[in-house]
Order: C-alpha cells, then structure tokens, then sequence
C-alpha cells in the first residue's frame, strides 16, 4: 500500500523539507526557512532581488575559492 499524496506532503512538512527532498528527487535538502526566504526574495522588485543576487554570487565565489586554497 502505498501512502496518498496528502500524506507524504504532510511528512515533508513534519520534517521541514521539500518534497523533492523526501521522496528522493532531488538531492539539496531546502528546509522550510529556505523556501521561505527564496519566496521573500521572488516578491522583491528587480533591483533589490539584483542586489540580494549580486552579494550571494560574491560569498558564494569567495567560499570556493577558500576550498580551493585550502
């Protein structure tokens, strides 16, 4: 037997994860805090969201490059 849609999507959010997530269909684990701020930042207008892009893209190039040299 297997469980209904409902059912599953109730667990993920139990567990504060996507369904993706919990059913195995994606391997990034977003948490429910995640979603959340990634929906904040959607309803931004372009420039704040180009500001809020533009500073994630720097951390995100300055910790591979910390992997990089360590």
């Amino acid at each position: 037997m297997k469980p209904s849609i409902e059912a599953v999507a109730k667990m993920a959010e139990l567990l504060n994860v996507s369904l993706d997530w919990l059913v195995g269909h994606t391997d990034l684990e977003l948490d429910k805090k995640m979603i959340e701020r990634i929906q904040e930042v959607t309803k931004m207008n372009p420039k704040d969201k180009e500001h809020v892009f533009a500073m994630l893209d720097a951390f995100i190039k300055q910790t591979k490059l910390q992997n990089v040299l360590q």
